[in-house]
């Protein structure tokens, strides 16, 4: 498996003044759902944007991306048309670039991405916040084991995936082995700077 980055380049420093919220975390972590939860509690908040990923596989009841192929999606990235964009499992992935308006014009965005991004996107972009979401491991292979996706490859592997680097750690953890709900609100009040404990 390979994981790449790149970022599109600002001359001018890095991008702000919004905040770009990163939700991180270990496959079957339950990172869409939550997502979800929290997207539809901002519904009515303009300034709360959720950017669709562009995404080398077909879109699924989990996972509302912008699928595309291997050849289309090489040909945006070489036009310069992603903020961001990476290789994992086999797969290509990217957020529009779109979202640098947004974060210009003071608005929160947030994505879903690889761990191994966060560190080009610290650098990116002036306000940026960390939320990992994780489960026990028990929890975590029960998740992939029911979603049996093909696409997920090997189960094992993916569990002891690990990055090694100080600026991928979070700014905030929340462990989703309770209530999808709480855990939910949880995201939703990080996402709105209020603090992430009730």
């Amino acid at each position: 498996m390979s994981e790449t980055v790149t970022t599109a380049q600002n001359e001018a420093g890095a991008i702000g003044p919004g905040r770009l919220v990163l939700v991180v975390g270990p496959s079957g972590a339950g990172k869409d759902t939550l997502l979800r939860l929290a997207q539809a509690a901002c519904a009515d908040d303009p300034d709360i944007i959720f950017p669709r990923r562009v995404v080398t596989r077909e879109s699924s009841a989990d996972e509302d991306n912008i699928a595309v192929s291997q050849e289309e999606f090489r040909r945006v990235r070489e036009h310069g048309d992603f903020a961001v964009h990476w290789e994992a499992h086999g797969h290509s992935y990217a957020l529009p670039l779109g979202i640098d308006d947004d974060i210009r014009a003071g608005r929160a965005v947030v994505a879903n991405v690889s761990r191994t991004v966060i560190a080009a996107l610290r650098r990116a972009y002036v306000n940026v916040v960390v939320v990992a979401i994780t489960a026990p491991p028990d929890v975590l292979a029960q998740r992939l084991a029911a979603r049996a996706r093909h696409s997920d490859g090997n189960i094992a592997e993916r569990l002891s995936r690990s990055v090694d680097d100080a600026s991928a750690r979070a700014d905030v953890t929340i462990l989703n082995a309770g209530s999808a709900d709480y855990h939910g609100r949880q995201l939703v009040r990080v996402i709105r700077n209020e603090g992430w404990q009730e």
